[in-house]
């Protein structure tokens, strides 16, 4: 079983993960959470196999400990897990905004650094979204658990397996889904021939401009700018992006005493100082206000 130690680039807290959104598996994806570990399971890209990865770390901004199984390429695998987790970029630099701006900087040390945990790939990124739309998160989770017992492979880890969702080739294997309309296993199914099309690679994805990133992604059918757009900030875990739908605002006006969302220019002046962080600093900025006031809803654009 091979096994890596990660040196965090700027602070970090794998129990701040944990503890994301009140524990991030079920909605993300395969794994479980709590203790000092996170188990991760997944199609690796590629779609070969899936893999079980573990992480752990003794305190936070110490290293992180990785152990990798079930798959025949655990480097990409170990490359997923920590783009998962926000670990694959420096964030040397992430203390500076809190500098900058007391507000995110008082968040920071709340919340211990949190970076955003993301999904596991793009392809898993876009089929939970399709997924969820329209029915509730709860539910969501449950019909992708079922995928995942059903047609996922199963990685061990020190004797004991975890369902990952299914790769592209056994989604198309899916016929009727509990709880989905006929119409949404056709999209699944049109995301899962994308994803061995090489359309959903993340990694590509990741490095293109946003407008074209965002315009390969409308393309899938069911997918619009919300499914798209989050597919791109939270499946491919980019860094300096800023989302386009009014949460954000909501948030900064709460948040930094104003009377309302901000107008463009008063937008742009609180963002900006978060360079190059701007997606950190968004989801920092929503987690910490979500938990301050509990229950909480947005609108969604």
């Amino acid at each position: 079983m091979p096994s890596y130690t990660i040196e965090p680039r700027g602070p970090f807290s794998l129990a701040a993960a944990d503890s994301f959104a009140g524990g991030f598996p079920a909605g993300i994806g395969g794994g479980s959470a709590g203790g000092l570990a996170l188990v991760l399971a997944f199609p690796v890209e590629g779609w070969v196999d899936s893999a079980v990865v573990t992480l752990s770390q003794a305190a936070d901004d110490e290293p992180v400990a990785a152990l990798v199984d079930g798959t025949a390429d655990p480097e990409a695998a170990l490359r997923q897990a920590l783009r998962s987790v926000s670990l694959d970029h420096d964030g040397v630099g992430w203390p500076d905004v809190g500098v900058r701006d007391p507000v995110i900087g008082r968040l920071q040390a709340a919340h211990r650094w949190l970076r955003p945990v993301c999904f596991y790939s793009a392809y898993e990124a876009v089929t939970s979204f399709v997924i969820g739309q329209r029915i509730a998160r709860r539910q969501g989770a449950r019909i992708k658990a079922w995928l995942g017992e059903r047609y996922g492979d199963e990685p061990t880890l020190e004797g004991r397996s975890y369902p990952a969702f299914p790769r592209p080739q056994r989604l198309l294997e899916t016929t009727e889904v509990p709880g989905l309309a006929t119409e949404k296993v056709r999209r699944l199914h049109s995301i899962a021939e994308a994803a061995l099309d090489g359309e959903l690679d993340t990694e590509r994805l990741r490095a293109m401009p946003r407008t074209d990133a965002i315009e390969r992604l409308l393309r899938l059918p069911g997918v619009g700018p919300f499914t798209a757009e989050g597919t791109l900030l939270r499946g491919c875990g980019v860094v300096d992006e800023l989302p386009g739908d009014p949460m954000t605002g909501e948030a900064i006006a709460e948040l930094y005493g104003l009377p309302g969302p901000p107008d463009a220019e008063t937008f742009a002046r609180i963002t900006d100082a978060w360079r190059p962080y701007r997606m950190w600093a968004t989801v920092l900025l929503r987690v910490g206000l979500e938990r301050a006031r509990p229950g909480r809803s947005y609108r969604r654009g």
